[in-house]
């Protein structure tokens, strides 16, 4: 038996994992195909369960839509879940390591890669000098934040960040000046636009702090799918000399931009984007920069936290899925007593005339097994649709580009409930076998 096992276990884990899926969504019908063969073995109801289903077509159409509507939205929400999932660890792919003041990494991560505004301390300057001139760094790029125009934030950084965020730009070029400004793929604005940033964000801004000190668009991003889409970005040195801080760099050098900046006359900044020589150097820098003056992380192992946490939400949110859809079928079940007692004379009629148990048995229980099944095959239609809509609401709302689509968990899902549901249908059958037939002949 031991070794039986350690074969089977062996095997399973040498099929591929398309191979695995199939062989689940199998199991998962299985009970449903085995009381399907029982149940109308020897017979053919189908007949019978056609004009059933034709007699009272309009209310069988009723108990199809509610398991169709059912089956849909549950596994379109599941789906969606792991759509976000996917669309923000993409949104997070060119931040390889963040180093911030000590404090929350879950909070910067939401201010450093999806820009949720929040008020963060800062790193002085000779903390980014020995991070911007460290032999394994490539790129040392300041994010400071804090103003928008309109909806958009603007962020103070430099050059080499629109480069590797970008790559190539979509339209223009990227900024030269202070008074110059490149702007994500969703900003509406156009090339050659000037505007005057708000200094804070949303209802609270103040439209007037920053009057006179106004950028023009020379660049556009190309599209990244995160909130970058509508972030406007400019020279650190601008954002730095709206508020009145120097411009990090020595006196008269102060309409330079971009790196080296002066220790001395670096103001700060809320969170620097490094991107190490290799990948193996990131860890080397985490360790070094994570001090108590400093805070190094990877936004990829954070999100992966949160994720674990989406996780067990998708297990709650498929149960209630499934609960949800047990409630509909129960309600479906019950309706198909009541509709089965429609049919009560007539099923009365044929056990009179000599028709089997066992056949009354096979057309009331195939006539609720087809109401499912359909119900069912039309709900994983409806769920497609639902996570094209869901995913479209959902990317407006947060700028991440969500393409959510059903996949096998899904699919298990759904079978896992048609063969629990049929297995529930067998109820109203044997109720149905357990009418007297004289009482039933005389109503």
């Amino acid at each position: 038996m031991m070794q039986m096992a350690e074969f089977m276990q062996d095997y399973w884990v040498g099929l591929s994992a398309t191979s695995q899926d199939i062989a689940r969504l199998v199991a998962l019908l299985l009970p449903a195909m085995l009381v399907g063969i029982a149940a109308t073995r020897r017979y053919r109801p189908f007949g019978m369960i056609g004009a059933m289903i034709w007699r009272f077509r309009w209310t069988n159409a009723l108990f199809v839509a509610l398991i169709a509507v059912s089956v849909g939205l549950g596994v379109g929400l599941i789906a969606q879940e792991r759509g976000l999932r996917q669309g923000s660890a993409h949104a997070a792919a060119k931040f390889d390591l963040i180093v911030s003041a000590p404090g929350s990494e879950i909070e910067m991560l939401l201010a450093a890669v999806f820009l949720q505004p929040t008020d963060a301390p800062l790193i002085e300057g000779e903390t980014y000098d020995r991070i911007a001139h460290h032999d394994n760094v490539v790129l040392a790029a300041p994010l400071a934040y804090g103003d928008s125009y309109r909806a958009a934030p603007v962020i103070g950084t430099t050059a080499g960040f629109v480069e590797h965020l970008s790559g190539t730009l979509a339209q223009g070029r990227p900024f030269s000046a202070h008074g110059e400004a490149v702007i994500g793929a969703r900003v509406d604005l156009k090339l050659g636009d000037s505007f005057v940033p708000a200094h804070g964000h949303g209802d609270g801004a103040d439209h007037d702090a920053h009057a006179g000190h106004g950028y023009t668009v020379v660049g556009r991003m190309a599209r990244s799918g995160s909130p970058w889409d509508r972030a406007i970005l400019v020279p650190v040195e601008a954002v730095w000399e709206v508020h009145g801080l120097a411009s990090g760099h020595a006196p008269g050098h102060e309409e330079d931009i971009g790196p080296p900046f002066d220790p001395a006359y670096f103001p700060g900044t809320p969170a620097v984007l490094v991107r190490a020589t290799a990948l193996w150097a990131n860890y080397a820098l985490h360790s070094e920069f994570t001090t108590e003056r400093t805070m190094a992380f990877f936004p990829g192992a954070v999100l992966a936290r949160l994720h674990s946490l989406l996780g067990d939400v998708r297990q709650a949110m498929s149960v209630m899925a499934m609960l949800t859809q047990l409630l509909v079928t129960a309600g479906v079940l019950t309706g198909l007593v009541i509709v089965t007692r429609l049919y009560a004379r007539r099923l009365a009629l044929m056990r009179a005339l000599g028709a089997p148990a066992r056949f009354v048995f096979a057309v009331v229980w195939g006539y609720a097994a087809i109401l499912i099944g359909i119900g069912s095959a039309i709900g994983v239609t409806i769920g497609f649709a639902a996570t094209r809509i869901i995913s479209a609401i959902v990317t407006a709302r947060t700028d991440i580009d969500v393409h959510a689509s059903l996949d096998w968990p899904e699919f298990h899902l759904v079978a896992g409930f048609v063969s629990l549901t049929l297995l529930l249908a067998l109820l109203p059958a044997f109720a149905a076998l357990r009418r007297p037939v004289i009482a039933d002949l005389r109503t």
